[in-house]
């Protein structure tokens, strides 16, 4: 790994709410995951989602780019190896998360760099309460946020994948801060 870098925006909510929050279309695609209805970060939910973007008026977004050297870029992977490079920089996300963590207050709150993974095995796909209420967050794609296009518009950088046994150029692990409670 080459490096990774920290970008952050700052945006009204009811902005980026306009722009790209589309509850509906989100939760729809989220009906395709593996993660839906298994995981207490990911739809569907027992609140609604427009109460929590309503309830701040400003958005702190957060992403961790992280670049690839040369070497590993050039590399052609098995479905086995990129899905295990894939999982241990998902690991990773726990760890970055701590930087969002230790912005939040009694004012904000903090958005999950995708699905939850702080546990092995979600407690939700065996019927019973989340183990970490306390840490467990919500990203920005499972409140119905655009995430690909916000980061292409503020950022100015695609959102990219692992293709063809290849890793992308860069990574991009998007998730937030919601401040200033209503």
């Amino acid at each position: 790994m080459k490096g990774i870098s920290k970008l952050t925006a700052d945006v009204e909510v009811d902005e980026f709410v306009e722009k790209y929050v589309d509850v509906e279309k989100f939760h729809g695609l989220c009906r395709d995951c593996e993660n839906y209805g298994n995981n207490w970060s990911c739809p569907p939910f027992e609140f609604e989602v427009m109460d929590v973007w309503n309830s701040f008026n400003k958005l702190k977004i957060i992403a961790f780019k992280i670049d690839f050297d040369e070497e590993e870029l050039a590399s052609e992977y098995s479905d086995k190896e990129l899905d295990f490079i894939l999982k241990r920089l998902e690991r990773m996300k726990i760890k970055l998360m701590n930087e969002i963590y230790a912005l939040e207050d009694e004012n904000s709150y903090a958005l999950f760099l995708g699905r939850c993974n702080l546990c092995m095995k979600c407690t939700r796909e065996f019927g019973m309460p989340c183990k970490m209420p306390f840490k467990m967050r919500y990203s920005i794609e499972s409140l119905g946020g655009n995430v690909d296009q916000s980061i292409e518009d503020i950022f100015d950088f695609e959102i990219k994948y692992a293709q063809d046994n290849h890793l992308p150029e860069y990574l991009i692990f998007v998730g937030g801060l919601l401040y200033g409670k209503r």
